[in-house]
This record gives structure tokens, sequence and C-alpha cells, in this order.
């Protein structure tokens, strides 16, 4: 197979200085390989900004105004943030959601000021890589979901209008129901979603968490989308383009998966990326078995302190030419002392990823 790679521009080529696309086509009979270049452009800088811009999920500053959550991520070298947007109390939410990370409002959709909130990107020079909302717009109580179901597509409209290209949340799903009833469920209520989604340009990225952890989200947990098997009869029921991944390698690892290997498998559907490591704990397993509760056998993690292997996924990342926002998401109990300990949180996050990218 041809290798695509990127080549230094010689002297002789006109324009800015920069990188040329190449295929190596053939060895020399000098061992030597031969190149053809298939694109010049100034367009192609070897520039962090067109690689991977490094940012982190605004629900762990949960008590920071958009300003200060836009300020601290400039002033510590990262490039973006998604934002939070749940609704708040005044939305007429059926109740709000008291889980861990959840209820941040960091943009109210609802009340949205587009000039406040582009002027505060510009201020800081950090871009919002997505907007996110994680409830459960497949909930068995009925008002319920469709209360979920509506907020993502008032999120997917003000995304476009602030030219923020992804909103991330979840499929959802009804633990009581089997994999087959759920995938039912999504084919009734999913494809006006994405309808809003393509209408209005904006990509959703699902994020690969099986939402099972404690016994209120037993036995199936609260989203579908927890598999590449699934991922595949998702994407067969709504084949628009709109609706990826916002992949998070992490949960296939306490799943026993490969973690590294959906980032070939579904290159084109990669909308945005979370950044979790998550630690299994073989002697809890062991004990309890894979039938318990998730978190009595493995436990999220900062990146490098658990057992996903960056290495591998940052080279898959650039294997398959991903470009756009990895954003670390902290939900690491060791850091949750005091804020101070958030804090450390996300810089020791960063400092640690910082050997796969440029800050």
């Amino acid at each position: 197979m041809p290798r695509r790679l990127l080549l230094p521009k010689g002297k002789a080529t006109s324009g800015s200085s920069g990188f040329v696309e190449a295929e190596r086509l053939s060895y020399s009979s000098t061992g030597c390989s031969v190149f053809t270049p298939l694109l010049h452009s100034p367009l192609l800088p070897f520039l962090p900004s067109f690689m991977l811009n490094l940012g982190f999920v605004s629900a762990i500053l949960a008590h920071y105004d958009l300003n200060s959550v836009l300020k601290f991520a400039s002033e510590h070298k990262f490039k973006c943030v998604e934002v939070m947007c749940w609704p708040t109390e005044n939305a007429g939410t059926p109740e709000r959601d008291t889980r861990r990370y959840a209820g941040v409002t960091h943009i109210d959709v609802n009340n949205l000021d587009v000039s406040h909130v582009k002027g505060l990107t510009h201020q800081y020079g950090v871009s919002i890589s997505g907007l996110g909302y994680y409830p459960n717009p497949l909930d068995a109580d009925p008002e319920k979901a469709e209360f979920y179901r509506e907020h993502i597509k008032q999120i997917i409209r003000a995304a476009a209008k602030l030219g923020i290209s992804v909103v991330n949340t979840f499929i959802g799903r009804n633990p009581a129901l089997n994999m087959a009833d759920n995938l039912k469920l999504f084919a009734e209520h999913w494809p006006a979603i994405v309808k809003v989604a393509e209408e209005n340009n904006v990509k959703i990225g699902i994020e690969n968490c099986p939402m099972w952890f404690s016994n209120d989200e037993w036995p199936g947990g609260k989203n579908l989308a927890t598999t590449p098997a699934v991922w595949d009869r998702m994407f067969e029921i709504i084949p628009s383009r709109a609706l990826g991944l916002n992949y998070d390698p992490s949960h296939l690892i306490w799943q026993m998966m490969h973690e590294v290997q959906p980032i070939y498998n579904y290159r084109d559907r990669l909308h945005h990326i979370h950044l979790k490591d998550v630690k299994l704990y073989r002697n809890k397993l062991n004990h309890v078995g894979i039938m318990a509760n998730p978190l009595e056998y493995h436990s999220p993690k900062l990146p490098g302190l658990g057992d996903v292997r960056w290495g591998a996924f940052f080279a898959a990342l650039t294997d398959v030419r991903y470009r756009g926002p990895v954003c670390i998401e902290v939900e690491d109990k060791a850091f949750e002392g005091s804020p101070d300990d958030v804090m450390t949180a996300i810089l020791t996050a960063r400092n640690y990823l910082s050997q796969f990218l440029v800050l």
C-alpha cells in the first residue's frame, strides 16, 4: 500500500514555506524512497492548530463562569475547551441531574449571547471544541426523554449560531430493555435530532460511555453506544455523516476491549476525542466478577495513571490523519479533595500528554 506523509518543501518551491503531502510509490535501486508530491499548499504548515488541539471538558470547573474557564485555558496553554450546556433550573427541566460532573452550565443556550461568547473566545485565543450535554435521551420516562431530546436540538441550533461544528452527547438507553428494543427506540427518536444537525451543518459526537456504574443504572446502563457492534447498527439505521463519535478509549478498557483499534475502524466518524484513563483492578475483578457494578473493579484516572496505551492511541490518531480537538476529561476521584487538587489534575494531565502533541 502507498504511504502518505508530509515532507518539507524544497527551496525551489514557490509560495510560503511549509510542507507538502507526498506519496511513497516505490524504492529506487539505491534503496532510497521515491516520492511524488500530491499537493502544494501554504495551508499545510506543520502547526499545532492543524493537528491535535489539546483542551479539557469544562465540567470539572463547575463553579467557574465561562470567562474564568477560558481565561484558565489560555493561561495554561490549552487551545480549546468543550463547554457544558446543561439546562438551568428555570428552563423547565424535569429534575436537576445530581450526578458527578452533570448539571454544569457554562453557556445557557436558552439565553444565548452570541457576541459575548465569541468575544471571550477571541479575547483569550481559545476555541470551543464542542458544546456538551450528556443526559439520557431514551429515558424510560417519556416526559424526561422528550425534554432531553429537545434540549439537544436547542444546543445544536446554538452551536450553529456560534460557529461551533460539534455537539457532544449520549444516545441514551432504557436500562430495563434489551439491546434490540433500545435500537428500536433509537430508530424512532434519533432521526429527528440528526435532521436538525444536518440542517444546521453541525456534527453530533456520541460518547461511548456505557453509563453503568451504580445500582440506579443497573442492569444495562443509560447509554446505548457502548461497543463497535452497536455503533455499526446505529450507523446502519442512521447513515448520516453528521452522526459520529466523541471517542473515549477508557470505556473500552474496563469492557475488556481493544481501545486503539476503533480509531482505525471508525476514522470517518471521529468528530471529537475525550482523553481519560482508567485503572482496572484485577484483584477486585477476580473477586466480584464482570457481572458486578463496574465501579467495583475499575476507577477513572488521569491520562498516564491507568491502563490506556497512550503511545499507540496517539499513533493511531496520526495514522488516520485525525485533526481536531483532544480534550482531557477529569473524573479521577483522587484529585477531588480541594480546588487546588482539581487544578493539579488538569495540569498533571496536560503535562503528561504534552509528549504526544505541541502545547
